[in-house]
């Protein structure tokens, strides 16, 4: 996975790239214009504090960039260097022939975003699309999925149904017989599914938002 400085360090290349300090840029996003000051990079007794996924979705659309750009500026991706993720729009997803049984897209010519590795190379990221989803994901949004990361419960995931259901939900409990996933629009109820009607579950790891 990517060190806590290669993502600070990003955030100042994106900056620099705009000719903004890192206190110009959080004004630009509508941030406050401290919260990329090197003193915030830590916590007071030395712990890393990383910067949210929300400030980044904030910086990038400020500067009109992109998730890929951003991954970009990352020094490395740290020890295990940078990976090509495939792309998989949402409305795939759900079709019949796109993936296998353990929930990684198959076939050729996806298109690809470079990303710091995560360890997996069955991950992919999935284009958003619809509200269902919203306040936490929008339409537009990419998140990175890695069928092969250990779930918990809390875990954010995308679940599939062999009835070709594609929903991305907290996971709140997983036993022998059923699934029960947490919508995370409030509009939406808890859903139970049987565990024999789910086809994989994934975890999500990352969100651009």
């Amino acid at each position: 996975m990517f060190k806590h400085g290669d993502i600070w360090d990003a955030v100042d290349r994106l900056a620099a790239e705009h000719h903004l300090s890192a206190s110009g840029l959080a004004k630009k996003a509508g941030l406050d214009p401290t919260t990329f000051n090197k003193s915030k990079r830590h916590t007071r007794d030395g712990k890393p504090r990383w910067p949210g996924t929300e400030s980044i979705a904030k910086i990038l659309g400020a500067t009109g960039s992109g998730l890929s750009e951003f991954v970009g500026y990352i020094g490395g991706g740290g020890p295990g260097g940078m990976q090509r993720i495939p792309v998989i729009g949402y409305a795939q997803a759900g079709q019949s022939g796109f993936f296998d049984d353990g929930g990684y897209p198959v076939g050729s010519g996806w298109d690809e975003i470079v990303f710091p590795n995560v360890n997996d190379p069955t991950a992919y990221a999935l284009e958003i699309s619809g509200d269902s989803m919203e306040p936490l994901y929008r339409d537009g949004d990419t998140i990175i999925i890695s069928p092969a990361t250990d779930l918990r419960r809390g875990d954010r995931v995308v679940a599939k149904t062999h009835d070709g259901e594609v929903m991305v939900k907290e996971l709140v409990r997983r036993s022998a017989h059923k699934v029960e996933l947490r919508s995370i629009n409030p509009d939406h109820n808890l859903r139970e599914i049987s565990e024999e009607n789910i086809e994989w579950l994934a975890r999500v790891i990352w969100a651009s938002q």
